[in-house]
Parts: C-alpha cells; sequence; structure tokens
C-alpha cells in the first residue's frame, strides 16, 4: 500500500469507463497533485514490483486502463504552465481537458489547429490514443505535439522533442513508456470559420467526393443506415465576423441528446423500429450557415451514452468501402439507428497511428448502449479488414498482436523502444500484454 493516503480515494474501489464497457477494482486510486506526487508513486511502485495505469477522462472504449493494482487519475494535474506567444506554442499539465484548454487558449487568442466532435478528454489521453478531428491537410491532435514530458519507471523526469529520435515512437504510446506530465502544443491565432451544415443524396456525395474533401479546409458527413440521404459538415475560415451561436449550440443539444436519447430507448425496446428513426432522421437534417471561432464549431455535447468502433482506411479506397458498407446494410438485418461518421487525417510519421504514412478516412460505428453491437460491428470490421483498415486505440476492436505487426511497419520498432523505457513492464495491464506481446 502507498503511505500517500491524503491521495487515495476512499468512496468507491471501482472504476467505471464512460461507455461502462468494462470496470476494474483498483488496489489503490491515487490522485497526485503535482509532478512530484507523480514521481513518489512511481518510486514506490517500483520497490513495491506494482504495476500503474493512467486514466484522463475515461473515454476509450477498450480497457486501456483497467488495473487490479494502481490507477492514476491525473485530474488534480491541470492548467496551463505556459504560453509562447512569439512562437505560438503552450506548454499545459497533462490532465488539462480539451474543453478547458480551448476555454484558456480563447482568452489569449489562440487555439488547437483541430479538435474532434468530443472534447471532454484528457490532453494526455487524447495523444496517447491518437484522437483527431477531420480536414485532409490536418494530422490527429498527436501531431500538433511539440514535446512532451513523461515520469519513467525509475522516476526520472525526460523530456521527448519532436525533433529527437524516439518521438515517432513514443506520442501514439497509450500510455505504456512512463507518466506524461506535460505537454507542449503548437497552436494557431484563433480564427473564424464558416460552419455549413446540409443534407445530400448519396449518389452526390459519391460522385463528388474527393471534391467535397479538397475544396473544404474541415469535411465530415454522417452515412445513415437505411437511407439515402447523408448529412455533410463543412468548415472554413472566414472573414465574417463572429456569429451569437448559442440558438445553434441548444438545438444541437436538444436534437442531438435528449432527442436522440428518446429515439435510442424506443430502439432499444422495439429494435425493429431503428430503419424508421433512422430514415426520419436523415430526413431531419437542417441546413445551417453560421460563422463562429473554430474552437466554438469543432466539438459537441454527447450525452447519450454508446458503443463506439473506429478505423483508419486507405482515403483512396473510400469510396469502395462506403459501397460495401451499404450493400452489407442493406442486405442485413442490423437494428441500427445511430450514423456512420466519416472523417479525413492527413498522413504522419508517428509509429502506433492509424494514420501512418498514409493519409486516411476514418469511419466510425456507434450503437446505444445496453444493445446488442457485435454483430454489426464484426460485419464491418471484416469490411476494414478487407481494405487493411487500422483502429483507433480508443475504440472497440479485435485485433491481435499478430494483426497490428502486419498493419503498422513499426510496430516491433515500437515494442522495443517501449522495453527500453519500461522494462519491468510496469506500465502494463493484461490487456497491454496480450495487445502487445501475445
Amino acid at each position: 500500500m502507498f503511505s500517500m493516503t491524503s491521495l487515495v480515494r476512499s468512496k468507491t474501489n471501482t472504476f467505471y469507463n464512460w461507455a461502462q464497457t468494462f470496470h476494474s477494482e483498483p488496489t489503490d486510486w491515487l490522485y497526485p497533485e503535482s509532478v512530484a506526487d507523480v514521481q513518489e508513486i512511481i518510486n514506490q511502485s517500483r520497490m513495491q514490483k506494482r504495476t500503474i495505469r493512467v486514466v484522463g477522462a475515461g473515454h476509450s472504449f477498450t480497457p486501456l486502463v483497467a488495473t487490479s493494482d494502481c490507477l492514476i487519475s491525473l485530474e488534480r494535474l491541470t492548467g496551463i504552465i505556459s504560453l509562447d506567444d512569439k512562437n505560438e506554442t503552450v506548454t499545459v499539465l497533462a490532465g488539462t481537458k480539451l474543453f478547458d484548454l480551448s476555454e484558456r487558449l480563447a482568452i489569449h487568442g489562440f487555439s488547437l489547429e483541430n479538435l474532434g466532435d468530443i472534447n471532454v478528454q484528457s490532453i494526455a489521453g487524447a495523444i496517447a490514443t491518437g484522437t483527431h478531428g477531420t480536414g485532409i491537410t490536418f494530422g490527429s491532435i498527436s501531431t500538433q505535439v511539440d514535446s512532451l514530458t513523461i515520469v519513467k519507471a525509475d522516476g526520472s523526469l525526460y523530456t521527448l522533442r519532436s525533433h529527437d529520435d524516439e518521438f515517432a515512437g513514443a506520442v501514439v504510446s497509450l500510455g505504456t513508456f512512463g507518466i506524461v506530465v506535460s505537454v507542449t502544443l503548437r497552436v494557431v491565432k484563433r480564427p473564424i470559420y464558416h460552419y455549413e451544415s446540409a443534407k445530400v443524396q448519396f449518389i452526390d456525395l459519391q460522385r463528388d467526393l474527393f471534391q467535397w474533401i479538397e475544396r473544404h479546409q474541415h469535411f465530415e458527413f454522417f452515412l445513415f443506415p437505411h437511407s439515402d440521404t447523408v448529412h455533410v459538415k463543412t468548415m472554413n475560415p472566414s472573414d465574417h465576423g463572429p456569429e451569437d451561436i448559442t440558438k445553434h449550440k441548444t438545438t444541437s443539444l436538444v436534437v442531438e441528446n435528449y432527442l436522440l436519447q428518446c429515439v435510442s430507448s424506443v430502439c432499444k425496446t422495439f429494435p425493429k423500429s431503428s430503419k424508421f428513426f433512422s430514415r426520419l432522421s436523415s430526413n431531419a437534417v437542417s441546413e445551417t450557415s453560421l460563422h463562429a471561432p473554430s474552437d466554438e464549431l469543432f466539438s459537441t455535447a454527447r450525452n447519450v451514452r454508446f458503443v463506439e468502433m473506429e478505423y483508419a482506411v486507405p482515403l483512396e479506397k473510400l469510396p469502395q468501402i462506403l459501397a460495401h458498407i451499404r450493400t452489407a446494410l442493406h442486405t442485413s438485418n442490423y437494428n441500427v439507428h445511430f450514423p456512420i461518421e466519416v472523417r479525413t487525417v492527413k498522413a504522419d510519421q508517428l509509429w502506433l497511428s492509424p494514420s501512418y504514412e498514409r493519409s486516411s478516412a476514418y469511419i466510425a460505428f456507434h450503437m446505444y448502449s445496453g444493445t446488442e453491437f457485435r454483430p454489426y460491428f464484426k460485419a464491418m470490421e471484416a469490411i476494414m479488414d478487407t481494405f487493411n483498415g487500422r483502429p483507433h486505440w480508443g475504440k472497440l476492436h479485435t485485433k491481435s498482436s499478430n494483426q497490428l505487426r502486419v498493419l503498422y511497419p513499426r510496430f516491433q520498432d515500437f515494442l522495443q523502444l517501449r522495453d527500453e523505457f519500461d522494462p519491468d513492464q510496469m506500465f502494463l495491464n493484461s490487456y497491454l500484454r496480450e495487445l502487445f506481446y501475445h
């Protein structure tokens, strides 16, 4: 047991992730408030031969942080350390949530260049799992990292910079190199974007797909199962002044949360109604045009619990893959009403990034929590496998270690480097040992 009892959470010893796809019962659940606290925890763990996993916001669907030993929460290790206006970088403590960082940056006229549609994750968790937004000229959030500082298994502080040889292997690491305590990110002057939402027919989207991707700085779309209508969202730089988007946010909150919750509950009780509600939802997509700061547009509140699988596939194969998905949906009886989300991400050089050395389309499949998702996910995963899809590390998938070695050319290099940082496997759990070393 740890001597730092003031950091042990005593209310419960059961951890549930956001989606409640797994739970675990750590022996100790610790809340360090400083880098020195983190170092002390690691030093004691090393002497006691204990293992450690670290949780940010618990938003991964896979059991990345499940442990029966020591669980560390970074929720008290938050805030901006410094903001460099000249070089346009910000250094933050690792537990800082994305939404909090965006709000703090906005005060100083800056923003992250790109964000996903959920912003409740911690910055360290988002980086470690390759979390991303959309836009073919933008990489994942991990590619915005200029440097990161970790506490290694020997208790020492170690900073990895973007020009270091080890950097590409250590950024997307699933928290297995050590405990990230601070991150320096590149930021941009806070831009105003023109946001547009529209519905188009699938046949038209398919025909002009690459024009959509190339002409818009940020582009994503949603396929509705059992419908020919597609919801398209675009964002581009604008010279227009920002508008009050309170009404838009309120409408989104109601439609994408309260109404979706009602629909999901009905579909859970009456699964065969899913087709009807999917078509109804596609017809209800509204035409929207507004101007606002980028950070106010990137993300949306997601209060309806769901499970998710997401794969990155070669961008050039996207039209074929969409055709396969639609065929599978139209010829099978999957009771799914959640739309399929499609985004694009620029190629990068990070060893475990799903976009490693290839520009990618990320295709995300969702099912309402508590409904049977496995047959649907299995069928969609089979299509992803046909096109050498790589799984998002924080989303559900069934890939084995042997399959990952084929999908990621630097997988073995990653394992070798990881072993150098953590030779006694302090930062692994049973799930990661199976994923990496089986």
